[in-house]
């Protein structure tokens, strides 16, 4: 069983055994019948994966890991806010008649701010920093704007991003203020355990941990015999993940940039309602 299963068996059973229900509780999410989305959820869960070990991809189902890159580098790299530049349709929920999901995400990656050094956008900033101030404890990024909230489609839920060199390792904390732990705990951890590794490659550094922290960790009422499904599975052994060793700029990595060997995953027989 790999890290990644272990963490996530460990941290779905607490939520079912010791967490709260909001039943009686009015809430915002919906299902496509009109009925309120209920949960059960954790607060403050922290999870820490060494990438130095292994790479946290799941094998109690399988994670659509390219589809994920996909989105990170929409986020990220191209800095995009339009559903046009995703190769997936996970945001066509949120997309507004523009085709855009507003002012959120890659677009608030993207602004620019002045620095004494000149002008860069958060990304830039980072990648920067972790060529020229390593030792600084202000590389970080936030796209939790208050100001654009009003012209987002959806608030984010992964929000911000802290890294930080220890000698030649680059670890990085990512904030999440609102985790589904069935549709997209793994699909965010391997998200950003992938950028960990790009950011630490063009940066001449090697990837290290990588610490979820996460405010709301639930599971969705209708999620629940899913989720113990899969707790009932034995996980398989971790598989092998490689970067392109020979790419050197942050703009230059694509989807085809990693390689992932030897992965098995447990087939997964339910349909997942969303949230809305």
């Amino acid at each position: 069983m790999s890290i990644a299963d272990e963490l996530y068996r460990k941290t779905c059973i607490d939520i079912l055994e010791n967490g709260f229900y909001d039943t009686d509780l009015e809430v915002r999410p919906r299902w496509a019948d009109g009925t309120p989305a209920h949960t059960v959820k954790k607060f403050g869960v922290v999870n820490r994966y060494n990438l130095k070990e292994e790479f946290p991809l799941m094998t109690l189902r399988r994670t659509y890991w390219k589809s994920a890159l996909d989105e990170l580098l929409w986020i990220w790299q191209k800095k995009s806010n339009r559903i046009c530049d995703l190769g997936s349709h996970v945001w066509d929920e949120w997309a507004g008649e523009d085709g855009t999901i507003g002012k959120a995400y890659g677009y608030q990656l993207g602004i620019k701010h002045q620095y004494k050094e000149g002008e860069f956008d958060q990304v830039d900033r980072v990648l920067y920093d972790l060529k020229h101030n390593p030792a600084s404890r202000r590389i970080l990024t936030n796209i939790y704007n208050f100001e654009d909230l009003h012209e987002m489609n959806l608030y984010p839920c992964a929000y911000s991003m802290t890294f930080n060199v220890t000698g030649n390792t680059l670890n990085g904390i990512l904030n999440q203020r609102s985790q589904d732990m069935l549709t997209a705990n793994n699909w965010n951890v391997c998200q950003y355990a992938m950028l960990l590794m790009m950011m630490a490659q063009v940066s001449g550094l090697e990837a290290g941990e990588l610490v979820h922290v996460i405010a709301d960790c639930h599971i969705y009422d209708r999620h629940i015999p899913a989720v113990k499904a899969m707790l009932e599975k034995e996980g398989f052994a971790a598989p092998k993940v490689t970067l392109d060793k020979s790419v050197t700029d942050f703009y230059s990595f694509t989807k085809n940039s990693f390689t992932v060997e030897d992965y098995q995953f447990h087939p997964f027989d339910f349909e997942i309602p969303m949230a809305i």
